[in-house]
């Protein structure tokens, strides 16, 4: 039970509150409490103007500061005082962090805040203390603010209840998927990438015309993402459907290069344009590090000659080197290439978050501008009939004027005196009477009625809009087609960055373009540890006889490989784990445990290693006997926690593993039973437990092997390798009992 005392109880205080509740309960409903309030508060932005708490924050505070584009720029140390004295409760360096992104041209495609000052870097240098730097809003968060204080969204009190601040902004920019977001909550992440606000400004006049337009046809008019830093999104076309018709999915984007002609026929790759949120600086050094390693033997040499715009230089080994081999080898081992994700997870406008695909958010954000544009009417038509109330008192006046003074001059209360006679609203008299004399003249009165006159067409007009759905989209309409003359293609800021190509056609690097080729010889000791020693050391050489182990562990699995190889480790839990050649410690120590590069459990062990090849098949088995044959192709683990492919049951572990290279399989228990059945009999499988090779009264699996039958089944036995040929006695069907093998047969039952 968990016990939760509300407050710490001084000595001469009575006892506190003590609420006796589940210690789960207890922590159940805190954590629930924490994870919603990070979700709504912190990491998902809102569908509508696709803005966190603090960014929104950031805005509002620097326009209550005045701090509107053309207007002079205060420090950022004042804006970030405001929001977290005023809104936002939280540290000062992470509000400040927030502003820098907002200012930062190669994080926001389209800036929010215009920074003065050093604000960071594509190197990743960080900005400058916010003391030294200023800001102010840029053009494209005025559009966001734009009718803030025309009641067009809802406000709500502030953290400390002293003051107010919007809950959405009116958005007159469709900023979710212009500026993209990235965010981690608790148990949900959101990451988008920006989009052309052109292309943006098509696909919603689409959407305004065509409700239920097929996401096809969006995709034909935003074709995928801008960054703000260019590059190439070389995506196929159908993955880039399918992302946007689920909201998930990833983008593949490259860095822009160009090959560069030098004198005496040599060339040089100059790269123009990185992936987006890539770190020039660690760029470069993981193309250095790659260099130093000997793994990118096509490339001799990489220097950074940027100024105000990115210049990669690239220098080829040789003149002969293929341009396209070579930035293929930097794209697959370096971050020339990148994915973007797309996880379009965002609060609706209940602040409910779920994931939505690409007409879904469209349709939010004109939904959003449809009530913004009711609010902001109904806010100006009371403003209207308020001013016309007081024009219509105003010409009363003017047109009973002696009578009004007489009253004014007589009456000790003329207010009501002037309501009861000329029939007037309390606003109307207050109004007359707050009236200077310089307006008492016959020209004030045109005006009036002028202004009567033009107020009462802006009523209707605005009368008509509320009462009609067709009008108020067409209106949007309008707005949004003006936006994109504001950002449009050729404009410098709506221009696109980022080139949409053609997934790219497979490029056959050579293996050696990765990894300088060499001889070694893997070993890997009986108690999993692992080293590769260069060259090919054969069984009867001294210098087979000379490797050492550490005391107490022995020699175990031995393989010929080279460092270009994958190779393949088969453990007792069933699971391969793949490591390649080239990553595996050196031969002059004693090498390291195998449990230091994977993630495998400490009671499993290595019961198999080998060269990974395509177009290989193995064998495997469990301790209860049994097994199935399963492709090498579909063994390879990505990550270090392997792939799991025999599935063991309870108090079973993995036993055997055997190459497949033969038309027999063999299988020997640990009642020393032998059975030889053909290889077809055994399923080929993914994964699974698979079938039983041999049935036992007592123990179960001990080793398995392939061979050719006529070949006859070999064994080793001590230092010999002996060989049967006449199998008769043993051959029979899958799941049979077996016989004792041959004499001189090995007392370990294995097979070598």
């Amino acid at each position: 039970m968990a016990r939760t005392v509300t407050k710490t109880r001084m000595p001469d205080e009575p006892p506190a509150e003590i609420i006796d509740k589940k210690l789960s309960e207890a922590l159940s409903e805190r954590y629930l409490s924490y994870a919603l309030s990070t979700i709504m508060s912190r990491s998902l932005p809102d569908v509508r103007d696709g803005l966190k708490p603090v960014h929104r924050r950031l805005l509002f505070a620097m326009r209550e500061l005045r701090l509107e584009p053309g207007q002079p720029p205060k420090k950022s140390a004042r804006v970030v005082g405001d929001v977290i004295g005023k809104f936002h409760p939280h540290g000062d360096i992470a509000v400040y962090d927030a502003l820098v992104r907002l200012a930062q041209d190669f994080s926001q495609r389209y800036p929010l805040i215009e920074g003065q000052g050093n604000f960071g870097n594509i190197d990743g240098d960080n900005a400058a203390a916010m003391r030294y730097t200023e800001a102010r809003l840029t053009e494209v968060a005025r559009l966001l603010l734009d009718g803030i204080d025309e009641d067009a969204v809802d406000f709500r009190a502030t953290y400390d209840g002293s003051g107010s601040e919007p809950a959405v902004l009116p958005a007159a920019f469709p900023n979710l998927l212009a500026n993209g977001s990235n965010g981690i909550a608790v148990g949900m992440a959101t990451s988008i990438p920006p989009h052309n606000v052109s292309e943006l400004c098509d696909a919603l006049r689409h959407l305004i015309q065509h409700p239920n337009a097929h996401i096809d046809k969006l995709v034909n008019l935003i074709p995928g993402p801008d960054f703000p830093t260019g590059g190439v999104l070389v995506e196929d076309r159908m993955q880039i459907v399918e992302a946007y018709k689920t909201g998930r999915g990833s983008f593949r984007l490259r860095a822009r290069w160009e090959k560069e002609e030098l004198k005496q026929a040599t060339w040089q790759i100059i790269v123009t344009e990185i992936p987006y949120q890539v770190q020039k600086s660690r760029l470069i050094e993981k193309i250095a590090e790659l260099l130093t390693e000997r793994k990118l033997p096509l490339l001799d040499d990489v220097r950074d000659e940027s100024a105000d715009d990115v210049r990669l230089v690239l220098v080829p080994k040789s003149r002969n080197v293929d341009p396209a081999v070579l930035m293929e080898s930097l794209f697959r081992q370096t971050e020339l290439e990148t994915r973007v994700p797309l996880n379009l997870n965002v609060l609706d406008k209940d602040c409910v978050p779920q994931v939505m695909d690409l007409r879904a958010a469209l349709r939010a954000y004109l939904d959003h501008r449809q009530v913004v544009l009711v609010c902001r009417s109904t806010h100006k038509l009371a403003q209207i009939e308020a001013r016309l109330e007081v024009l219509a008192g105003y010409l009363i006046a003017y047109l009973n004027l002696d009578k009004v003074i007489k009253i004014i001059r007589t009456e000790d209360e003329p207010k009501p005196v002037l309501m009861k006679t000329f029939k007037l609203s309390d606003t109307q008299a207050e109004a007359i009477l707050n009236m200077r004399l310089r307006s008492l003249r016959k020209l004030e009165e045109i005006e009036i009625r002028s202004e009567q006159k033009d107020l009462s067409g802006k009523q209707a007009e605005l009368k008509k809009l509320l009462k009609s759905e067709e009008l108020r989209w067409q209106r949007i309409d309008t707005e949004i087609a003006e936006l994109k003359k504001l950002f449009g293609k050729n404009t410098k800021l709506g221009a696109r960055r980022t080139e949409i190509a053609e997934a790219p056609a497979t490029v056959d690097v050579p293996v050696e373009s990765f990894i300088e080729r060499e001889n070694v010889t893997i070993l890997c000791s009986a108690k999993s540890w692992i080293r590769a020693m260069k060259g090919h050391i054969e069984e009867d050489t001294a210098a087979r006889a000379a490797i050492k182990y550490k005391e107490g562990d022995e020699e175990r699995f031995v393989l010929n490989a080279e460092t270009t190889d994958k190779i393949l480790l088969f453990a007792s839990n069933g699971r391969f784990y793949t490591l390649g050649g080239d990553k595996l410690p050196g031969g002059r120590g004693l090498g390291e445990p195998v449990r230091l590069m994977i993630d495998m459990p400490p009671e499993a062990e290595i019961i198999g290693v080998t060269k990974y090849q395509a177009d290989q098949k193995f064998i495997v088995a469990s301790s209860d006997g049994r097994g199935f044959i399963v492709k090498a192709e579909d063994v390879l683990a990505q990550t270090k926690n392997g792939k799991q492919v025999l599935n063991v049951a309870e108090k079973t572990r993995a036993v055997a593993f055997a190459p497949l290279a033969g038309d027999h399989v063999a299988v020997i228990g640990t009642n020393r039973k032998l059975l030889l059945f053909k290889s077809d009999e055994l399923p080929e499988m993914g994964r699974g437990r698979g079938v039983i090779l041999q049935k036992y009264k007592d123990g179960g699996l001990s080793d398995v092997k392939s061979f050719n039958l006529k070949e006859g089944l070999s064994w080793k036995s001590g230092d010999r390798e002996r060989t049967e040929t006449d199998l008769r006695a043993w051959i029979g069907a899958r799941a049979q009992a077996g016989k004792l093998p041959p004499n001189g047969f090995s007392r370990s039952n294995k097979f070598g």
